[in-house]
């Protein structure tokens, strides 16, 4: 079999040549049907297409079939387009709020708060973490004390002294001692403490005392001393809402310029009976304490004393007390309400006031302005937090707490003053059983009147977060067993720190 050449000069199989052609053979036979069967897939697709075109076709012949009809002779208007009116936007940037889940309100539900005052901010920031009824006026008790320490701080500054003088007087054998308000002057001779540890003593005043009238006035006795307690008005001495029991039981004397150891029985005791007259027994102390000092019969044996007000400027002795960065722990850790009412009265005497009790309200919260603390609801009836007539919104006390914790402007000696949950002061035997985790990271100053049961100040939570806070608990039937519940919210405070839920 001779092999065949292509037109390349390959070889070709004469086999699969003759295939070839057949198969056009009976391509150019078969037609469309050939076609079909030889391309089913292209041919289907090519159908579909033009099924698809037919189709298109026709939807759009009848849809100018549909546009031809009869058309209605009156034409229809077009209505306007209507374009609604901007909505204002805030051109401030979005800010995620935290969602905080760690709930207090179980321990906030406890019977035992009767009617329940909180406020916890963020000492940081500020941020309100909890309320309740927080902008409500209620009595604060003894925490109000906070208010006239800082108060005494803005007006006097932390370095300012009371100074208690002897004057001359109109006539030779006559002294003028004048008080400005130190409670703190003593009896106790040089060498022993009163309550007050540190303070000025009436024998260092006598003794100075002695010895310049003597030098002045050679061979002329003194008969009598005047005793001036006109600072502020001595009729105004007893805010008429305060028990009469607490002066007999010890805890305050009618608030008069002129005292020593805050008109105690025993000035060595925290607690001790007081008397009606703190300005005649201040007399009788200093005549003793005259008489002790006098080797050259310099004071008569019949000295006697007469109320009166100094006309001399000549000073013979003076004393001057503590300063007030001193005092004010002595005020707030024991909860002195002397001190209270004294340190009220001076700050309303140097801003400008009459040291009236009426001037109370308005000469502390505006010392209390410096510090953005908001007047609206406070009612101040003394120095101390005795009277039930008190009101102070929580949320405002804790406003000034911020300041106070920052110890801003010589707050820190406010500071410094609080108790401390489980070590000092009144707070050291709170914080037992469950709440002893709190121990030593609360800092607080307490309260406790009839009906109201309070505890103010900060607290280094768990996690770190500083934060400020004052609980009331108020109302009638409120009774001792408050306090374990205020030290419970507390510590549930404490646990929860950032993540405190309002809810």
């Amino acid at each position: 079999m001779t092999e065949a050449i292509s037109s390349d000069g390959s070889a070709v199989d004469p086999a699969a040549s003759a295939a070839s052609a057949s198969a056009a053979s009976a391509e150019k036979r078969g037609g469309l049907g050939a076609l079909l069967r030889r391309h089913p897939t292209a041919w289907i697709v090519s159908a579909s297409a033009v099924v698809f075109l037919l189709l298109g076709t026709g939807s759009v012949f009848a849809g100018v079939a549909w546009a031809s009809r009869d058309a209605d002779p009156v034409a229809t208007p077009t209505p306007s387009a209507t374009t609604d009116p901007p909505r204002p936007v805030s051109d401030l940037a979005a800010t995620p709020t935290r969602l905080r889940t760690c709930s207090i309100a179980g321990p906030a539900s406890d019977p035992a708060l009767t009617g329940f005052y909180a406020s916890i901010m963020r000492s940081d920031t500020g941020e309100v973490l909890f309320d309740r009824s927080a902008a409500v006026p209620a009595p604060p008790a003894s925490t109000l004390k906070v208010l006239t320490a800082a108060a005494a701080i803005a007006a006097l500054g932390p370095d300012f002294r009371i100074t208690t003088s002897v004057y001359e007087g109109s006539s030779p054998g006559t002294i003028v001692l004048k008080g400005r308000g130190d409670t703190t002057l003593s009896r106790l001779p040089v060498g022993q403490e009163s309550v007050y540890a540190g303070a000025p003593k009436l024998q260092t005043l006598a003794e100075t005392t002695v010895a310049q009238y003597a030098a002045r006035y050679p061979g002329v006795p003194i008969t009598n001393v005047v005793l001036d307690a006109s600072y502020w008005n001595s009729a105004d001495a007893w805010e008429p809402s305060w028990r009469e029991d607490q002066r007999t039981e010890g805890f305050q004397a009618p608030a008069t310029a002129l005292q020593v150891d805050g008109d105690r029985d025993d000035p060595r005791a925290v607690v001790s009976p007081r008397s009606t007259d703190p300005i005649g027994r201040a007399g009788n102390a200093f005549v003793a304490a005259l008489k002790a000092a006098d080797t050259g019969g310099v004071v008569d044996a019949g000295v006697n004393t007469s109320l009166g007000s100094a006309v001399g400027q000549t000073v013979l002795a003076e004393v001057q007390s503590q300063t007030i960065r001193t005092l004010i722990p002595q005020m707030l850790i024991p909860s002195d309400n002397m001190l209270g009412e004294m340190l009220a009265r001076i700050v309303s005497k140097e801003s400008g006031s009459d040291g009236s009790a009426a001037s109370l309200q308005k000469s502390i919260m505006g010392q209390l302005a410096r510090w953005n603390v908001p007047m609206t609801g406070v009612v101040i009836k003394d120095g101390s937090g005795l009277s039930p007539n008190n009101a102070v919104p929580a949320s405002t006390m804790t406003i000034l707490q911020r300041s106070v914790h920052a110890g801003v402007d010589g707050l820190d000696a406010v500071r410094d003053g609080y108790s401390v949950a489980g070590k000092t002061g009144f707070l050291s035997n709170r914080f037992t059983g469950e709440n002893a985790v709190a121990r030593g990271n609360v800092f607080a100053k307490t309260g406790m009147i009839k009906a109201s049961y309070t505890l103010s100040g900060y607290l280094n939570a768990a996690d770190g977060v500083p934060l400020v806070f004052t609980f009331y608990a108020a109302g009638e039937g409120v009774g001792g067993s408050a306090r374990n519940a205020l030290d419970t919210v507390t510590t549930a405070a404490y646990r929860c720190g950032d993540n405190l839920s309002n809810n």
